[in-house]
């Protein structure tokens, strides 16, 4: 895909996936759940996409999720080496570098004191196990609500609509492993 514009951010990078392969912001609704403001949003950078929500993405466009957390056009020991992205409210970095054709994703991920993940639950084939390395959390599964402290974890059907919350005082820390068919 020729370009006239190195791209560099994730919203750049489904954006010009999106289009190359001709495929509507209406059609990506569908296939994700998001509303076309939601996607129109993460395509200009406004909002950055939890990871949940690029699982989804990657897998409308028939893409691997990997393809949008690593750097563009840059040399092997930048790619190879883990970066953080910070979204609104929580910073998610990747621990699984090389794995961009694999299955299993795990990720390090802190979530400011107080705070939730704005925007959409979470709804993705296949499974997430939760680790809390410090603070508290809730991970709500459906209708059940899971508290979680230092040294507990949790393993789930990450098919069924789930959010993420600190509701401690001071910034949370997990390792989250994503499992997706």
């Amino acid at each position: 895909m020729p370009r006239s514009k190195k791209i560099t951010t994730v919203g750049e990078r489904i954006k010009a996936v999106r289009l190359e392969k001709k495929i509507t912001l209406d059609c990506m609704a569908n296939e994700t759940g998001f509303s076309i403001d939601y996607l129109k949003n993460i395509e200009s950078g406004k909002t950055i996409p939890p990871v949940g929500a690029l699982l989804q993405i990657a897998k409308a466009l028939e893409m691997n999720s990997g393809f949008f957390l690593k750097e563009q056009d840059a040399n092997l020991e930048k790619r190879v080496k883990a970066y953080t992205t910070r979204t609104e409210s929580y910073a998610y970095m990747p621990l699984t570098a090389g794995a961009e054709n694999k299955h299993l994703k795990a990720f390090r991920i802190t979530i400011d004191p107080m705070t939730a993940h704005k925007g959409v639950g979470y709804l993705h084939e296949g499974e997430e196990f939760v680790y809390v390395l410090k603070g508290k959390v809730e991970v709500t599964v459906g209708d059940n609500v899971n508290s979680l402290s230092k040294d507990e974890s949790l393993h789930f059907n990450s098919g069924i609509k789930h959010h993420l919350q600190n509701i401690g005082n001071d910034i949370a820390e997990l390792v989250v492993i994503v499992y997706s068919p």
